[in-house]
């Protein structure tokens, strides 16, 4: 009975030790140098069939070292998922990335690095598993663009 009661007792004070060590002990997810570069990004390739216009949606996972996202070629409204590592600089990091059609089709690989607000490099396409065709790409953060980690707003309604 008497450990019963010690137990009881153990278990009233476990809610306020355990509240106690979360206090102030708040970790943000994201890093100052992921909240400035993740997000959209647009510019020009430049190589053998002419200039092509790109977009760029970008999460670059600093800790981890790795980068997300989806290229689009806006001419032909192709979109590709992106994914590979991210390697910190000085002056922002490289990225090398792996170009994904239908999520299972290698179609490129993109070289580059990011420097601030500019992702500057060559964006090659593969054809049967070698790079063959290179586009020298450099793309702007979008000003005002929405950054890729931030979730889309649900708006409230006003009436129950």
């Amino acid at each position: 009975m008497r450990s019963l009661r010690s137990l009881a007792a153990a278990l009233l004070l476990l809610p306020p030790v355990l509240n106690g060590c979360a206090f102030g002990a708040y970790i943000s997810p994201l890093t100052p140098l992921e909240r400035s570069v993740n997000g959209t990004y647009e510019g020009i390739g430049v190589g053998g069939t002419g200039r092509v216009p790109y977009r760029l949606t970008l999460t670059v996972q600093e800790r981890e070292g790795r980068a997300t996202g989806v290229i689009t070629n806006l001419e032909s409204r192709k979109a590709y998922a992106a994914s590979g590592t991210f390697k910190r600089s000085a002056t922002g990091g490289a990225l090398e990335l792996g170009l994904f059609e239908n999520g299972d089709k290698h179609r490129g690989n993109l070289h580059g690095t990011l420097t601030g607000t500019t992702v500057s490099g060559v964006l090659r396409t593969v054809l049967l598993g070698r790079e063959v065709l290179g586009y020298t790409i450099e793309l702007n953060q979008v000003p005002g663009g929405i950054p890729a980690t931030t979730p889309a707003a649900v708006p409230v309604p006003t009436s129950p």
